[in-house]
């Protein structure tokens, strides 16, 4: 069964306290495994500071050469949460307090008994033409406009926003994985497994190596939207390497 090419995606992980070490970024990881298991191949992630113009700069680019994109941090109440307005301007959108963000906000304050002031307000400022994402963690929503997916950094509310959105996406078939544990070096298997990748060229195959006890070996993984050519491949991988395990 030949493969079926899969809609691809970018991610754009926005904020300093990533790029100083403040913060450690976990939404990547979920994200990739989340699409992969959708049908969906993530093709480039990027990390770019709070600084308007490079955020622009970088939607632009990424919005226009993958299926998806899609972004995480920046859109809380404070004056460096400026992902909406840099996703408006990349865009070409109108960005003003949308009424039924701003519903959503008044709504969750009043039933913690807190104000909607104007810094939370900042939350319900959305893109013209954007369809809201909903954030059961801390009600306030994300947003998709265009092919981008506007989502908190916070991973718990990031987690939430993606399951909401990912049903809505369509994907290919998932890719499928086996591995298998040579006991040998990369520089000992190179050569094998580049003939094997030429003669199957609707799979894909990785080596990562690993030392255990002083010995080094490799762990081959072969995958494919193709079960049967995955299941082929790793037979010959079996032959090849009898030791293997």
């Amino acid at each position: 069964m030949p493969s079926q090419a899969m809609p691809t995606a970018a991610m754009l992980v926005i904020g300093d306290e990533i790029l100083s070490g403040r913060t450690r970024d976990a939404n990547m990881h979920h994200l990739a495994k989340a699409l992969t298991d959708h049908g969906i191949r993530l093709e480039e992630v990027r990390v770019v500071a709070d600084v308007h113009d490079r955020i622009v700069a970088a939607i632009r680019t990424l919005s226009s050469t993958y299926d998806h994109l899609f972004t995480s941090g920046g859109i809380g109440p404070t004056h460096d949460d400026i992902t909406a307005d840099a996703v408006a301007e990349a865009m070409g959108a109108r960005l003003d307090i949308r009424d039924d963000a701003r519903a959503i906000l008044q709504a969750h304050y009043d039933r913690s008994g807190q104000a909607l002031n104007a810094a939370r307000l900042r939350m319900a400022r959305v893109p013209d033409g954007a369809t809201l994402i909903d954030n059961p963690v801390s009600a306030a929503p994300g947003f998709t406009l265009g092919n981008v997916h506007v989502m908190a950094g916070v991973p718990s509310i990031f987690e939430a926003m993606l399951a909401g959105v990912l049903p809505t996406l369509t994907g290919g078939p998932p890719m499928l994985s086996q591995s298998l544990r040579v006991q040998r070096g990369e520089g000992d298997i190179a050569a094998v497994l580049g003939d094997l990748a030429v003669a199957h060229p609707e799979v894909s195959i990785g080596s990562y190596p690993f030392q255990r006890d002083g010995a080094h070996g490799s762990n081959v993984v072969v995958r494919s939207q193709d079960g049967t050519a995955v299941e082929r491949v790793m037979a010959e991988l079996v032959r090849l390497f009898p030791e293997a395990g």
